[in-house]
């Protein structure tokens, strides 16, 4: 398809019919302001951001009282406060989305790779919810009280949220593949009331043991110890490993006194703490990102109702674990009334099809994942527009990582030819999108269609000003409801301020090194503390990730920037395709490919080839980790990692000694 024509362009019915489409029209007549086109729309959503929130609550159906202000704003980012006479409550929210027929409709389905199937009911989900609740007041815990899990996207996951959002107490998770310090460096520092666990998972068809990690952590943490069946779908399972801990309590024993009833909620304020979100923590002990109540709602159903277009019924997947933030991005999808689908597991096993198998069966109208997912699908050879039937499916969603132009191509090519594409991007720091998906507008291969509403995205250069048509600094320039409350254990905000106001006074500078388009959509160059400057000029890692991984002796790469006599030299860390070694001649096609498809200063001074590349739990490729490695610096933090054992692997190269 050619470069100047889009992939997809929404249909005159969409044009129409959209939510989005609608909300616009709804807007206007409201407010008695004719908006031109959507760029106009936008451009009021940032300017009278207190109005378009209070729309955005009344279109959605948020349930609460939403007090006579909307936004109290003096111009200074962090003292803005939304809504902050409304009183809401996040679990009842969610749970609302069930309509009429909470008895046989579906609020989660889930798949445990090829082992575990269930299927809960609205009415199931909250009759959890409720003797869940019930059984936490027994415990004593109770508003501002904090919960952690380490569990699997599992619906009991789901339910033990909830209680905990009803009642006020504040939630954490992670996935069970983390390791003990990683868990402990995350959970010892918030003091948790409660710790949830599974009895086991399944990865890649083997079953995966907890009993000595879960033993390890529950007696650092020192409280009661909830233990969830998963490994054999049986409670006989959760109660051996309860039995060995010193306070723990098997679900069914722990639920057993208490009988389903409606489900209380406790009214809070907008700001009420809801989640406490983690850094990756690769270069120290993660920061504790407190998000409220309020703000993750109302973001949240925004992007979904909105910018995703779901309707009440429809069936919302998102390849995640409960230790990134797109599982709690997903979980709000009950909110619009979707029905979620959820995943745990190798998105692989047993023979790399598996989610395209689920997204046939259970008509997936949304499947989110990964831009890392889909370049592996692409390598593959899977090409699920000729084995699958995906007609119900409208949106694919993509984030992790910036998806690369031939990552666009792919889904239109190998994936569905008529689909919207949205290529999205924000993070833990807001639970949510700065730039994201659009029903109205076209897709353009490699851009992210454009900013959120009501956010004031722009990108600056090293000055401050604001920058068309060269690289920068993503910002946003006005306060908006998903920034993080504080960082837990950051009394004087100090923390936070460095986070994200240290580089541009009063300004979010969100650490992403961006650029507009002629369309009016964004590329992500990757992240700005992971650029490369070779003689002084700023180069993101994400320009030669696209060129090296679309050739397919490439598996995998990761860039770096090494000192060098006085400056900075590129180096290319690759991963080869099974078999495959780096020779003379492989090396000139890859600084070719870079040469020709980004520039000369983009080609490595060296390429290494190399068996593994380390990573986030997320999936995220951690550049920062290996720069300190070559650079003979301590990582802080190798917990953080799925394969720290892979760090060794970039220690005194002898190739980067010359």
């Amino acid at each position: 398809m050619s470069e100047q024509q889009p992939l997809w362009s929404p249909s005159e019915e969409t044009l129409r019919t959209a939510p989005l489409a609608r909300f616009i029209v709804w807007c206007s007549e409201r407010y008695s302001i004719g908006f031109e086109d959507y760029d106009a729309f936008h451009s009021w959503s940032i300017e009278q951001r207190g109005d378009f929130w209070s729309a955005v609550w009344d279109f959605c159906g948020v349930k609460g009282d939403k007090g006579d202000v909307y936004l109290d704003d003096d111009g200074e980012m962090l003292a803005a406060r939304f809504f902050p006479h409304a009183r809401l409550n996040f679990a009842e929210n969610l749970l609302a989305g069930s309509g009429a027929d909470a008895k046989t409709s579906d609020a989660l389905v889930f798949w445990g790779e090829d082992k575990v199937k269930d299927r809960w009911s609205w009415e199931r989900l909250q009759g959890e919810v409720s003797r869940l609740q019930q059984a936490y007041r027994a415990l004593g815990i109770g508003r501002g009280d904090r919960i952690a899990a380490m569990m699997p996207n599992m619906p009991e996951t789901i339910a033990c949220m909830l209680a905990a959002a009803s009642i006020g107490a504040i939630w954490s998770s992670c996935s069970p593949d983390f390791g003990e310090q990683g868990v402990l460096d995350r959970f010892g520092q918030i003091g948790p009331k409660l710790f949830i666990t599974c009895d086991g998972y399944w990865y890649n068809g083997k079953l995966q043991d907890v009993s000595a990690k879960v033993d390890a952590v529950s007696k650092t943490l020192g409280v009661p110890v909830l233990v969830v069946p998963y490994a054999g779908s049986q409670d006989k399972n959760a109660a051996p490993l309860a039995k060995t801990l010193s306070d723990g309590r098997a679900l069914a024993d722990f639920l057993a006194p208490f009988a389903a009833r409606t489900v209380e909620f406790e009214p809070l304020p907008f700001s009420h703490p809801l989640y406490i979100l983690f850094s990756s923590g690769t270069t120290g002990v993660p920061k504790c990102i407190v998000h409220s109540a309020g703000g993750t709602l109302l973001q949240h159903v925004k992007e979904h109702r909105l910018h995703c277009g779901i309707e009440p019924g429809e069936n919302l997947f998102y390849f995640t674990t409960c230790g990134w933030m797109m599982w709690n991005w997903l979980v709000s999808g009950l909110a619009v009334g979707a029905t979620l689908c959820l995943y745990d597991g190798s998105p692989f096993a047993p023979d790399g099809n598996i989610l395209f198998d689920y997204a046939e069966q259970e008509r997936f109208a949304v499947f989110g994942t990964s831009a890392k997912y889909i370049d592996a699908v692409r390598k593959s050879g899977i090409v699920p527009a000729q084995s699958h039937d995906l007609s119900t499916l409208r949106l694919v969603t993509s984030t992790g990582s910036p998806l690369s132009p031939e990552g666009f191509s792919f889904v239109y090519q190998g994936i569905k030819n008529d689909v919207h594409l949205a290529s999205i991007s924000g993070g833990t720091d807001i639970v949510s999108c700065f730039v994201l998906g659009n029903p109205l507008k076209p897709v353009w291969r490699g851009e992210i269609q454009g900013p959120g509403l009501g956010l004031a995205v722009d990108v600056w250069n090293d000055e401050g000003q604001p920058v068309r048509g060269e690289k920068g600094e993503l910002v946003c320039t006005k306060a908006f409801p998903s920034m993080p409350l504080m960082f837990w254990n950051d009394p004087d905000g100090q923390k936070y301020r460095a986070a994200y106001f240290e580089r541009f006074d009063n300004i979010w500078c969100h650490g992403d090194f961006a650029e507009w388009t002629s369309h009016g959509g964004i590329v992500i160059h990757g992240r700005s503390d992971a650029t490369l400057n070779p003689g002084g000029v700023r180069i993101g890692t994400a320009e030669i990730y696209n060129q090296v991984e679309q050739m397919d002796e490439i598996a995998e790469a990761i860039c770096i920037g090494q000192d060098w006599d006085e400056d900075v030299r590129v180096v290319l860390f690759v991963r080869l395709a099974d078999g495959l070694m780096l020779d003379d001649r492989l090396t000139r096609e890859i600084k070719a490919r870079i040469r020709a498809g980004a520039s000369p200063r983009h080609v490595p001074a060296k390429i290494i080839q190399v068996a593994d590349i380390p990573r986030t739990k997320s999936g995220k490729i951690v550049e920062l980790a290996v720069r300190d490695i070559v650079h003979n610096r301590p990582v802080r933090n190798r917990e953080a990692l799925a394969n720290p054992d892979a760090l060794e692997l970039f220690a005194n190269v002898a190739e980067l000694r010359n």
